[in-house]
């Protein structure tokens, strides 16, 4: 009896096993409840953190001395200044603070303001859930993007305009993912709008317009891109053009080595050199082209030279089979590249300060995946970035490791990917959809 018992048993195992793969792969009828339980559990500690863990003061009272200064009038970018320094970030951050100030009582009101960013984190957390559904990601790397301690503080204990970016560059991703191209051509300029940040994001963006709309399509996306960023400068333009070119998208920004998270190992002589800083450039620029020539393109079927001459010559990238490529930009493809893209230029940039974490910790939990890796190294891998940027002020060993979980990111998800758009021969072909 006891045989038969044990025998009957195992079966009803392996039955409950498969139901917690089947549920964590987001694959069993209940899956569908989990990402908007993830949700509500968030909600809670994001309010519990609100209410039990001390504001921090850094960016927010600078901000909002910038705009007062604009509310008395100033239209000059070189001449508006806060408690941190001048204002260097585009139009759309004066807006989104203009009306912050106004909501908060000139800024005063530091809950209230708190509670707005985080039902901004928690609108942000839905939007990367949905676009990774859409993405068919498993539900099982969900719980990395809602347990992360530094994203909740860069949110609701430090109110950073990071978070108003990093929102609107995947209500971005999420509209292209549906393919409503020039409505997300118009949130990823005003998420340009907020911080230069989001330039990161552009080649693999030029990249997904060009192979889904077209030559001269992809040219109107940019034409309107640019338009917004017009409308939006507006107010400033008359009165100093140039400054608020200079100040808006300040390429030239010298960073202090006491701030950086990621690459203070090479030492502060190395890191003010001239010669670091063209070498990152051009790890950059060499890592984004490995990209496009060796995955990102390779869906077209032709060679680079020919589609760049193409493009030259405006004509349409794939002939007879553009409408097959366009079908092949699917939500996997996008997101997939936008990411990539972000990670790479994340890896080389020459300094990042914490609040950059946010446009990394939702992009992490997607990478790991995309690479292939086991989940337990996935999540292994998470933990040591996670605590890499919780250290504070950072080190030789934690700046070590947020370069290196980086590094692996970008290599991984290389590696990874290789099998996308390659026939079942292994041959260069575009007969395996990304989907």
């Amino acid at each position: 009896m006891a045989t038969e018992k044990n025998e009957d048993e195992f079966p009803r195992q392996v039955g409950y096993l498969r139901q917690v793969r089947d549920l964590a792969m987001g694959e069993h009828p209940l899956s569908r409840f989990v990402p908007p339980l993830l949700l509500l559990a968030d909600a809670f500690l994001t309010s519990a953190i609100i209410f039990k863990v001390s504001y921090t003061e850094i960016d927010w009272k600078a901000y909002m001395e910038q705009v007062s200064q604009y509310i008395e009038g100033e239209r000059d970018y070189t001449k508006i200044k806060g408690g941190t320094g001048p204002l260097v970030y585009p139009a759309a951050h004066v807006i989104i603070y203009w009306v912050l100030y106004h909501v908060t009582n000139k800024g005063t009101n530091i809950l209230l303001a708190q509670r707005i960013f985080g039902v901004l984190y928690l609108g942000t957390i839905s939007i990367v859930m949905s676009c990774y559904r859409k993405a068919k990601a498993p539900h099982y790397i969900l719980p990395m993007l809602i347990l992360s301690k530094r994203l909740h503080s860069i949110f609701v204990l430090r109110l950073f305009n990071d978070c108003f970016a990093v929102f609107f560059l995947w209500v971005a991703i999420y509209i292209f993912q549906r393919r409503i191209w020039t409505l997300g051509s118009m949130a990823y300029s005003w998420g340009l709008g907020i911080k230069m940040s989001l330039l990161l994001a552009l080649p693999a963006i030029g990249i997904i317009l060009f192979l889904a709309r077209g030559v001269q399509a992809s040219l109107k996306q940019a034409w309107l891109m640019l338009q917004l960023q017009i409308v939006i400068a507006f107010p400033f333009l008359p009165a100093n053009p140039m400054g608020y070119l200079s100040r808006a998208f300040e390429f030239s920004r010298q960073f202090l080595f006491k701030w950086t998270v990621n690459w203070r190992f090479v030492g502060e002589e190395t890191f003010l050199s001239k010669e670091f800083s063209y070498s990152l450039l051009v790890g950059h620029i060499s890592t984004l082209a490995l990209f496009a020539t060796t995955r990102w393109l390779r869906m077209t079927e032709k060679p680079v030279l020919e589609l760049v001459g193409n493009a030259l010559k405006f004509q349409e990238p794939c002939g007879k089979m553009q409408h097959a490529i366009s079908i092949r930009v699917s939500p996997n493809y996008i997101l997939t590249t936008i990411l990539t893209a972000n990670a790479v230029g994340i890896l080389f940039a020459r300094s990042l300060h914490y609040q950059f974490y946010a446009y990394i910790a939702l992009a992490t939990p997607f990478l790991l995946w995309r690479s292939g890796m086991h989940p337990v190294l996935q999540y292994a891998i998470w933990g040591v970035q996670e605590w890499a940027w919780n250290v504070y002020p950072s080190t030789d060993l934690s700046s070590k490791v947020v370069v290196g979980v980086l590094f692996a990111q970008v290599a991984s998800v290389w590696w990874g990917t290789r099998k996308d758009f390659v026939n079942p021969k292994g041959e260069g072909g575009a007969s395996k959809k990304l989907t």
